[in-house]
């Protein structure tokens, strides 16, 4: 994992609560409750202080006068919930922290975005921090790793709101497969987030720890503080050397929580988010098609993909999570129509008669699914297919585009997005090649061509996979790549294939296993050539 507050008047969306009304909502948090009770009316007051002058008529008659019920306090506001939680020490005077504030505090248009994205999501994560005592700055942790932004994904391979990687993700049980992706699941990313925080408040019994190895690995941390200790330092977290990333990481978190509690004093507008839950949880017992679902639930098939960003396909994990979290209001509907909707409609089929050549795979492949599914559907114990058999092939029921935020989809949808400045092409991957490799031969970042593809530098490549590469104008290979079968000749070398063909030596070594040190007359080898640039 490499990679936040007082009550506002109504014609702002946060502001200052009064030192009553803080203690009031304190208590209210303190006892479990959304309402706390107000301090009694003037009137009440004037009844029960004296000495007996200022007795009502119903005393004078031996009759008490019973006071009227105090009036619920009714926290409509997220915020009003969120800021007399926050309990880390915001009030240090840190460089660090002022200079993340003055970068925050000139980008109104980013919290407004942030916030919008935080909606739906932000109850249930106060809820969950709240139920397990935590202070409130860990709800606002998703500003700082992702921007509240579900499909986030770093150059760390990191996903989701909580910017879990794949290895710490599967630690806390966060399924990762070609259906799903338990990272980007709102319930289960922040079950996950939330015991792994606690866990090392736990082990260094410091938030500010905690959060510091949240970012940078609990062993980073543990490290430098055996170094600080050894040479008679602080152990403090700003007394350790860690990570520049780590060392704005915290600063950073304290910096929004400082503008969300004091947002009049940073001339910045926090807009309100609703204290009531966005989503409901519903049951639906298997694998269901995302258009399907979105079409009987009565959304905006994006919007039940932002609920759901677990998912990576056209419908559910086959083997679960078997549950959709929908908008509120639409639960009830939802759980009424998939009562009476058969099982055999929750997907489309499509029966296929195998072809000569064809294998799972391939066919998988074409039908967007997966070759367990198959395998699965028509009873299948092998991989084994027979030409002139027929197969039942669960489908999409929409075309592809209709699934915007699937996860082939981002990422044709980003390889599409322009470059300021620079010209589009697409590459195939040949065998060997790396994003490192790709980047040097086209003048390119590393990242960047990463970014472009929706991927992760060190994510691997596989032949024949399709990139896009933004390069600046004059610089594009506008060369054709073919692959050329070249028999080894008396004489030849490395270095003079290389400069015949016009590659790279490195490149002939990636493309194909050599078994010694030297080329053997006759030898076979594969090369991917530009024809119009050999010699």
């Amino acid at each position: 994992m490499q990679e936040a507050n007082r009550t506002k008047s109504p014609s702002r969306a946060l502001g200052r609560i009064s030192p009553v009304a803080g203690a009031v909502l304190a208590l209210s948090l303190l006892a479990g409750c959304q309402t706390s009770p107000l301090q009694q009316s003037p009137e009440t007051a004037n009844s029960s202080v004296g000495t007996g002058s200022a007795q009502t008529a119903g005393e004078q008659h031996g009759k008490a006068k019973t006071p009227p019920a105090p009036k619920p306090v009714v926290i409509t506001n997220l915020w009003d919930r969120i800021i007399p939680g926050l309990a880390m020490n915001l009030d240090q005077d840190e460089p660090r922290i002022r200079a993340e504030l003055h970068y925050y505090r000139r980008h109104q248009g980013y919290f407004d975005r942030v916030i919008n994205r935080a909606s739906p999501y932000l109850y249930h994560i106060v809820e969950e921090v709240q139920e397990r005592n935590m202070p409130m700055e860990m709800a606002l942790l998703p500003v700082v790793e992702s921007a509240f932004d579900p499909f986030a994904y770093s150059h760390g391979r990191a996903a989701g709101l909580w910017q879990f990687i794949p290895s710490t993700g599967r630690h806390y049980g966060l399924k990762q497969n070609w259906w799903y992706d338990g990272r980007r699941d709102i319930l289960a990313s922040t079950d996950a987030a939330l015991d792994y925080l606690q866990e090392l408040h736990d082990e260094f019994n410091d938030w500010e720890l905690a959060l510091a190895a949240y970012n940078a690995g609990r062993g980073t941390v543990a490290s430098a503080i055996r170094k600080n200790r050894k040479k008679g330092k602080p152990t403090d977290f700003w007394s350790l050397s860690l990570p520049r990333e780590t060392t704005a990481y915290v600063p950073r978190l304290i910096a929004i929580s400082k503008i969300v509690r004091d947002s009049d004093t940073h001339n910045i507008t926090v807009n309100r988010v609703a204290n009531k839950p966005y989503f409901d949880v519903v049951e639906t017992g298997q694998q269901i098609d995302l258009a399907r679902a979105a079409s009987l639930a009565k959304i905006d098939i994006d919007e039940l993909y932002r609920l759901n960003p677990g998912f990576n396909r056209w419908a559910t994990d086959p083997e679960g999570p078997h549950h959709l979290l929908v908008p509120i209001d639409k639960a009830d509907h939802f759980r009424q129509v998939l009562t009476s909707l058969p099982a055999e409609r929750r997907l489309q089929w499509q029966r296929y008669t195998i072809r000569s050549g064809d294998s799972l795979l391939t066919i998988s492949k074409r039908y967007q699914t997966s070759v367990d599914l198959i395998k699965e559907v028509n009873n299948l114990t092998s991989n084994t297919i027979v030409a002139g058999k027929a197969l039942l092939i669960p489908v999409p029921s929409e075309d592809s585009e209709a699934y915007a935020l699937s996860a082939e989809q981002r990422k044709l949808a980003r390889q599409s997005r322009s470059v300021s400045g620079r010209q589009k092409m697409q590459y195939q991957v040949k065998p060997g090649d790396s994003f490192w490799l790709i980047a040097k031969e086209y003048d390119v970042n590393v990242r960047a061509l990463a970014k472009w593809n929706s991927m992760a530098p060190t994510d691997t490549l596989r032949a024949g996979q399709q990139l896009v590469i933004w390069t600046e104008p004059g610089k594009e290979n506008s060369g054709i790549i073919r692959k050329v079968n070249y028999q080894v000749r008396n004489g030849d070398n490395l270095s003079l294939i290389a400069g015949r063909f016009n590659v790279k030596v490195n490149q002939i070594k990636q493309w194909n296993t050599l078994p010694g040190k030297y080329l053997q007359p006759g030898q076979q080898l594969t090369l991917y050539v530009d024809v119009t640039s050999t010699n």
